[in-house]
């Protein structure tokens, strides 16, 4: 098939062709024209250089270029520790716009004024946001917060006042009420228990050092605390040590801080009351009474000259102590007759038996003789011990007495209030509290109450 693509003239089928040589003008020319085939196949276009058809001569060889040499890249120059590397820019830099046009010049004039309307409406929108919540939930929660804080801290200055204004406990409480972040938080703060404490301690230690020699103090106490410093609503309490000691056991800050012990200053008052006035004549030496005013005070307002009368719960004198009683003298004068009869009767004979017992005295006149010597002292003694309080025991379970009666009593008082006592004689009220009742009292509250 070579034979026949070369065009050979030698018919001799067993001599094999030279593709050696390179001179033969057919395979020159075949090759050639195969070249050109397969380039028209691929594409080229006569890039490359083929020798042209019925060219004897064979392609020439294109001489290989000689390799430019290669650049040896400088090493970057060293460094010192301390010094940074620059840092290599990773991005072309923006480009600026072209022109210099501004925001009027891209964006129309309809879209400027429809982003502005918008900006409008959301900073007004921010605002009433925020007005809304400043005066919907912010200012009313400061607002209960600060009356918190008012609250305590008009607590504190209740409880801690006067000898307490300096306590260290006053100091700690106020910083815990300051730093409250919440209202529940402040009104969590205990003033109560601490103020409490401290008074106790210093009510006690003002026991020990006020005590006069009879073993007793008095308490000095205001009945408007809104304007405690009023002489016209203080009041004073005579009390024993235990007693008060007990008292201020068993109380807290609220009224241990709105009162004061003061060693007893008294004196003995002799007043003229009615029996209905001195307890119904049933109190005795040593008993505890309270001084309440029977008539209010009347007061004149100048303005309209109006009379208003003021009242009060409170007794004007509480712990007033019976120091003397006297019962008037029409009661010591005693005309007595018991007589017993007794008749029998039989077959027309009567026989009468009589019993008579008389007693008539003068006690004032007994008493004296007793003091004149007349009489024996220790025998008048022991029939005369008590008599008026044994007349008036007597009176008592008899259910039967003298009401008409006046009594001297001798009442022991603050000296602050015996102006008060002689100038309302007429009107004042004796009480016995029954928690410093009489014996008499004792037995029969409890037999009522059936206290064993």
């Amino acid at each position: 098939m070579l034979d026949k693509l070369k065009g050979s003239a030698k018919n001799n089928k067993d001599t094999p062709p030279d593709l050696r040589k390179n001179d033969d003008k057919e395979s020159s020319d075949v090759g050639g024209k195969i070249k050109d085939l397969v380039g028209k196949m691929s594409g080229n276009k006569g890039n490359d250089k083929v020798a042209p058809s019925g060219s004897d001569k064979p392609d020439k060889k294109m001489p290989r270029p000689m390799p430019k040499p290669r650049i040896k890249p400088k090493a970057p120059p060293k460094t010192k520790p301390t010094e940074t590397k620059p840092r290599l820019r990773t991005s072309p830099p923006p480009k600026k716009p072209r022109g210099g046009g501004g925001f009027g010049r891209k964006i129309p004039e309809d879209d400027q004024r429809t982003i502005i309307g918008a900006a409008v409406i959301g900073i007004v929108l921010i605002l009433v946001f925020s007005l809304g919540y400043y005066f919907i939930i912010y200012a009313p929660y400061q607002e209960t917060l600060n009356s918190a804080k008012a609250t305590k801290l008009a607590e504190v200055d209740a409880y801690f006042k006067g000898p307490l204004a300096v306590d260290p406990q006053r100091e700690s409480i106020l910083a815990r009420i300051n730093s409250g972040a919440t209202p529940e938080e402040v009104l969590a703060v205990d003033v109560l228990g601490p103020a409490t404490k401290s008074w106790r301690t210093y009510q006690q230690t003002q026991i020990e050092t006020k005590k006069d020699p009879f073993n007793r103090i008095m308490v000095v106490y205001s009945t408007d605390q809104t304007n405690a410093s009023d002489v016209a609503n203080q009041k004073n309490v005579m009390m024993k040590v235990d007693d008060a000691q007990k008292f201020v056991a068993q109380n807290d800050a609220s009224v241990l801080a709105n009162m004061e012990i003061q060693t007893p200053d008294t004196v003995a008052v002799p007043i003229i009351v009615s029996r209905l006035q001195a307890a119904g004549g049933l109190i005795s030496v040593g008993n505890m009474v309270d001084v309440y005013l029977n008539a209010a005070p009347e007061s004149t307002n100048a303005s309209n000259n109006t009379t208003t009368t003021e009242s009060s719960n409170t007794p004007k004198i509480s712990g007033a102590t019976v120091l003397a009683i006297l019962r008037a003298k029409d009661s010591g004068t005693i005309t007595a007759d018991i007589r017993n009869t007794q008749t029998y009767t039989y077959n027309a004979n009567t026989s009468i038996l009589e019993t008579t017992k008389s007693s008539s005295t003068d006690i004032e006149q007994l008493l004296r003789a007793a003091a004149a010597g007349g009489f024996d002292k220790s025998e008048t003694q022991a029939l005369l011990q008590n008599y008026g309080i044994k007349l008036s025991d007597y009176e008592r379970a008899s259910n039967l007495g003298e009401l008409d009666v006046q009594y001297l009593v001798l009442l022991e008082v603050p000296r602050e209030d015996v102006l008060f006592l002689i100038q309302n004689m007429d009107n004042i009220m004796l009480t016995v509290p029954t928690n410093q009742a009489p014996d008499w009292m004792v037995t029969e509250l409890k037999n009522i109450y059936g206290v064993n």
